[in-house]
């Protein structure tokens, strides 16, 4: 007697799909959990930037020209913190977990710099901007006056294209070429054989 592949198979995917196996599962695969680095004082930094330099960053880490740098971005319309950490803790995400936390609650754009790594937030600007202008500032050396002009400069620069004119132009060739096509069918269907 031979059994069809459907009432071999369905036993199988009743059990390995069964209901109970969904909770278990669930305790091994989580996203991971926000994580700030352990000589990251969130309550500091967020004193520090009430102090209305928007900036928060450890003596001598050229705190006036990170203020100039803050200022000069609100003049152009970014409302931006500067945040400064030492060193680099042991993921580079663990910034812009630093980041979202603070922005959460000071609002508009945080940039969080350690010595190589940027991470960031903002209620404003879209993710990809943000990672655009990060990848420049990126492996500075500590300098953080360096890493945060460089973020700022990238997110002042007005987008190189205009996506909507390009979707527009993309889309109106596809119907020209589409229309042409269709008439170039018909003609040859109207000629003589």
């Amino acid at each position: 007697m031979t059994a069809s592949h459907t009432s071999v198979l369905l036993p199988c995917a009743a059990e390995f799909y069964r209901p109970s196996a969904a909770p278990l599962l669930a305790q091994f695969v989580r996203p991971a959990a926000t994580e700030i680095p352990p000589d990251v004082h969130i309550t500091a930094i967020l004193a520090e930037l009430a102090e209305g330099d928007h900036v928060a960053a450890p003596a001598g880490k050229k705190h006036d020209k990170l203020v100039a740098i803050a200022a000069d971005a609100r003049e152009h319309g970014i409302d931006l913190s500067i945040v400064v950490v030492p060193g680099n803790p042991a993921r580079d995400s663990d910034l812009r977990d630093v980041a979202t936390t603070v922005g959460q609650s000071v609002h508009g754009t945080v940039a969080v710099f350690s010595d190589d790594w940027v991470g960031t937030y903002s209620d404003s600007i879209s993710r990809a901007r943000l990672e655009w202008a990060e990848d420049g500032a990126k492996y500075t050396g500590g300098r953080s006056d360096d890493a945060a002009r460089t973020f700022v400069s990238h997110l002042e620069r007005p987008d190189h294209m205009s996506w909507p004119a390009v979707t527009t132009v993309l889309v109106a060739g596809t119907v020209l070429v589409a229309g042409g096509l269709r008439w170039v069918k018909a003609r040859r269907a109207a000629a003589p054989a």
